[in-house]
């Protein structure tokens, strides 16, 4: 079964995309200031973005839960209190499991583990968002500002793991001929011979 995204849904999963990539190079080049000291551009940007980043992550959240049933269900998305959906989550990692174990490519069509693996990043992305607007709204200069930072700076260190392995999957599934991008971004596939199928 391929799930269905409506325009909504792939416009703020491009926001989400966009805003952790800035969210990610920004930490790289930025400096915290000091106390009394004027924020330099890439520390401004990365507050900024970030709180925006907080809004938009919140939109999806309101979005998932008010979307058609058509689209991805929020239990999908979080499977691990349910024996069924999870069941199917495991189900699907011993199916790639048998298929390399017999040199095969693994299946395509992996909807549970998918949806489960993009609940994984939507729970990532909200700790960041809100990890950093708490030290930034509440706690700054305080005993919690510093413990807010650190669990800030270790989700972003895992961010960087979850962003590269998806992408990695992403390009896998394209070259194995399953066209996530184009249901996902609006990137036009182009049609060799026969009609494609529906999506």
């Amino acid at each position: 079964m391929t799930i269905a995204r409506s325009h909504l849904t792939r416009a703020l999963h491009l926001a989400v995309l966009l805003t952790v990539v800035e969210q990610l190079l920004t930490s790289q080049i930025m400096e915290r200031p000091l106390p009394g000291e004027t924020p330099d551009w890439p520390f401004a940007l990365h507050q900024q973005v970030g709180l925006v980043g907080l809004g938009v992550l919140s939109l999806f959240w309101l979005w998932t839960l008010m979307r058609d049933q058509r689209e991805t269900p929020l239990q999908r998305l979080f499977p691990w209190f349910s024996r069924e959906a999870l069941g199917q989550v495991f189900g699907e990692v011993r199916a790639i499991a048998r298929s390399l174990a017999r040199g095969e490519a693994p299946p395509l069509h992996l909807d549970a583990l998918a949806s489960a693996v993009h609940g994984l990043g939507l729970l990532l992305a909200t700790f960041l968002a809100m990890s950093g607007a708490a030290w930034f709204a509440l706690f700054t200069g305080t005993p919690y500002g510093r413990m807010a930072l650190k669990a800030h700076a270790l989700a972003g260190k895992v961010m960087w793991v979850y962003l590269i392995a998806h992408a990695l999957a992403a390009v896998a599934h394209e070259a194995l001929g399953d066209r996530v991008f184009s249901r996902m971004f609006w990137v036009r596939r182009r049609r060799r011979s026969g009609a494609w199928p529906a999506e």
